[in-house]
């Protein structure tokens, strides 16, 4: 992994990011000007295929061929080279690669056979409007850990957009977040519908959301997201962890915020590496899309674990029985809060919907984590 002189420091980007110790003081802009709920449409935005044809976002194209030296920038030029290498081989791979074996969203007629299996039985339409239904759910977190200072500190947790996919999810979830009160938001990935092709339409999503959003706003990247995301993801003010770390401080108490890299189907995460820097007996969260990597979390003495990646199934039986989770981990851990030895976890159902935009017996989330001294 590249060293320390080969990194950029945060802020190398169009906006300004956290200071070089990486030190946040939370709450700093809760007094920012209210902005009209407006979205984008499919023919301007959210359409890869607009995309391609507008000439504004041919110009933004043709700039990613600035982005690898971006990135050795950012990363160092062994990981940066690395992980591109890595996703040019496997980004559209249906078998083998990753922790499952199958991954249908890379198969290109899933979405074909599950809409027309869908709207056959009668359940696309309902489907669809459920998917733009997103519901606030409140997670308290209680650890003597946690300093004095952070008592009622509050996270907003947001996960697997898919902006793209779901103009209307995305409409719903600018007017949730409006009207809440939070300290920091984090994203823990899939911020893209497909898992290969252009990510630009993804990017002009995710930008309208953020602009919606109090600072800071951290996030990692998920199985859907390519590296290449990175430089317009932090341009737009989200500080991407990618195997780091950085301390929230409140006074002279602090806690630590890692993250890392996708852990399901690219196998880029470090653990070792994004927790070397929390000192022992030190208050910890960790950012990972996937939950898939619980048991390794709880043994590198993380006490939050903030993940999506499952859906929640999406597609339930009644009862939010999923009929699959698309992850390798006990079914319990597949939805909301849950517990492996003393680490907290906490698995959120997501925003968007994945393959095809609907949901049943799953409605999609954002999550207030509060977080309780003692």
């Amino acid at each position: 992994m590249p060293g320390q002189d080969d990194r950029a420091m945060p802020g190398q980007y169009d906006r300004a990011m956290p200071g070089h110790d990486d030190r946040i003081m939370p709450g700093h802009d809760d007094n920012r000007v209210s902005r009209a709920v407006v979205f984008p449409s499919p023919k301007n935005a959210l359409g890869s295929q607009a995309c391609e044809q507008d000439p504004t976002d041919r110009g933004q194209l043709l700039m990613n061929n600035d982005i690898p030296r971006q990135l050795e920038q950012r990363l160092g030029r062994l990981y940066a080279r690395q992980r591109l290498g890595i996703e040019r081989d496997h980004e559209a791979q249906i078998f083998g690669q990753g922790v499952n074996f199958f991954h249908p969203e890379n198969w290109y007629s899933a979405h074909v056979v599950i809409r027309n299996v869908l709207k056959l039985i009668g359940l696309y339409g309902r489907g669809c409007r459920n998917a733009e239904r997103i519901v606030v759910t409140h997670n308290e977190v209680r650890s003597k850990q946690l300093p004095p200072s952070f008592d009622g500190f509050t996270i907003l947790h947001i996960s697997d957009l898919h902006v793209d996919m779901n103009e209307g999810a995305m409409r719903c979830l600018i007017e949730q977040v409006g009207g809440l009160h939070y300290d920091l938001c984090v994203m823990t990935g899939d911020y893209r519908g497909k898992t290969f092709g252009s990510f630009q339409a993804a990017l002009n999503g995710m930008a309208v959301v953020r602009a919606h959003l109090k600072d800071p706003v951290y996030g990692v990247l998920g199985n859907h997201d390519t590296i290449q995301m990175i430089p317009g993801l932090e341009a737009m003010g989200i500080r991407m962890l990618l195997n780091e770390c950085v301390v929230i401080a409140r006074g002279d108490q602090r806690i630590y915020l890692a993250g890392i890299d996708d852990a399901h189907y690219f196998r880029v995460d470090n653990i070792e590496k994004a927790g070397s820097q929390v000192q022992d007996g030190e208050f910890s969260i960790l950012l990972s899309h996937t939950p898939e990597i619980y048991r390794q979390a709880a043994y590198a003495n993380f006490n939050l674990l903030l993940s999506g990646h499952t859906h929640g199934g999406q597609i339930c039986l009644p009862g939010s029985i999923p009929i699959t989770l698309d992850s390798v981990l006990p079914r319990h851990m597949g939805a909301g809060r849950w517990q492996y030895r003393n680490m907290i976890g906490y698995t959120s159902v997501g925003v968007g919907s994945s393959i095809v935009p609907v949901r049943f017996n799953c409605p999609p989330e954002i999550t207030l984590h509060h977080l309780r001294h003692g």
